[in-house]
């Protein structure tokens, strides 16, 4: 439960920072962009485990959740352009 916790804080964090550094016109508001973070810390963190990068109790790292989340937006922007 506390890597969970952690994996959501990481990913509040990821979010920000990917938004920042994402270039191009960022539609997405505050909250989005964050649930976006989460979403892209969860998936390094989940995804990481299903490859054996991190142990059962391990969360991502800072920079793949960053990546994971800059990632999403990406993805996120390809479909709301449509």
């Amino acid at each position: 439960m506390w890597s969970l916790i952690v994996a959501i804080f990481v990913g509040f964090i990821a979010g920000l920072i990917a938004r920042a550094l994402k270039p191009g016109n960022n539609k997405a508001g505050f909250i989005v962009t964050t649930a976006l973070g989460i979403g892209g810390s969860l998936v390094a963190t989940y995804g990481g485990r299903a490859l054996g990068f991190y142990g059962e109790n391990a969360t991502a790292g800072f920079i793949a959740s960053v990546l994971g989340a800059i990632i999403i937006l990406y993805l996120y922007n390809l479909i709301s352009k449509n």
